[in-house]
């Protein structure tokens, strides 16, 4: 799972604990392995992105550590019961959704419930509708894994929970005023950061297992993307001048999905709903709505139990979108 030996992490963690530089010798020696095997350890920590300092002299020293996002950084700093307690990690990968779809058509769902997918960059994102998903290193790029307890009419809260989780943590962690965009976007002022995906596969009232994809912009250079893209789109790194940890946020975003989705499996619907209407940026908003049938405007006036946006169009009618794009005016 964390793509290195066990070994490599345990040479990891005695570099960092020792505040001075410290030998291959006497780290061979508390390990009980080779120095050339401490040597190979080392290499194998600086091709994962870690600094370590060397000389015959004085030994080995960790100067800076990863800016990956790997299982072992991640696991330093969650706080949570299950959620990412198993973590698949991948460098590249074309879609993190596509290996989950995988795994559960291979494994035992019940045993993979909770475990998170992260790829440090996606050759082939899938946004919603089947749209490309633009995901290039430095983003968060995850799909967790969940068997749910939950009705599958309420299953949609799921990426309600997800939405919640994504914009608390961006607002705790780095103080920046995000909100939700209906259905499953977070915007940061007038711009994206951040999209969500939910894929389940179900028969009549029981859920198989269930996909949910984050994709955050979190240190992206916004040069990245095309010109047209930039208008619109905004990351983390942009919004505070500086780069930023993204095990930290990670591990507050996974903490703080988890506990909306234990009040969903306990039937809390009404506490997940009046929080995503709090942190809301559609309702109370003119839009124009366009979906697989026809496209109309009106004001968005609530979202009801099931999720569907209530809009009362121009002529005085309420329509209930279950499912569309979504145009602030």
């Amino acid at each position: 799972m964390n793509g290195l030996p066990d070994s490599a992490f345990k040479v990891l963690e005695i570099l960092e604990r020792s505040e001075t530089p410290i030998s291959g010798e006497a780290i061979s020696n508390e390990l009980g392995i080779t120095r050339s095997a401490v040597w190979k350890h080392i290499q194998e920590l600086r091709g994962m992105g870690y600094d370590i300092f060397s000389s015959q002299k004085k030994g080995y020293k960790l100067t800076r550590t990863s800016n990956k996002l790997l299982p072992y950084e991640i696991h330093k700093k969650l706080k949570t019961q299950f959620i990412g307690k198993k973590i698949r990690y991948l460098e590249n990968t074309p879609s993190t959704i596509w290996v989950g779809k995988q795994m559960c058509s291979e494994g035992d769902v019940g045993k993979m419930h909770g475990m998170v997918i992260i790829a440090e960059e996606q050759t082939g994102g899938i946004g919603r509708m089947g749209r490309a998903w633009v995901s290039p290193s430095g983003g968060i790029w995850i799909t967790v894994v969940l068997k749910p307890q939950v009705p599958v009419d309420h299953i949609f809260m799921i990426t309600m929970a997800g939405s919640i989780a994504v914009a608390r943590a961006i607002r705790k962690e780095f103080d920046l005023g995000a909100l939700i965009k209906w259905p499953n976007d977070i915007f940061i002022g007038n711009k994206k950061v951040a999209g969500l995906l939910l894929e389940l596969a179900a028969e009549a009232d029981s859920v198989h297992y269930c996909l949910l994809s984050i994709g955050i912009d979190v240190n992206v250079p916004l040069n990245q993307f095309s010109p047209a893209l930039q208008k619109d789109i905004t990351s983390i790194s942009a919004e505070v001048g500086h780069e930023v940890d993204r095990a930290s946020f990670l591990a507050r975003i996974l903490k703080e999905f988890e506990s909306r989705y234990l009040l969903i499996e306990s039937g809390e619907y009404e506490t997940i709903i009046r929080e995503w209407k709090s942190l809301s940026c559609t309702l109370e908003n003119r839009v124009l709505i366009r979906t697989l049938k026809n496209s109309f405007e009106g004001d968005a006036i609530d979202i009801d139990e099931f999720g569907a946006l209530i809009i009362r169009k121009d002529n005085g009618k309420l329509e209930r979108v279950i499912a569309g794009d979504c145009y602030h005016q």
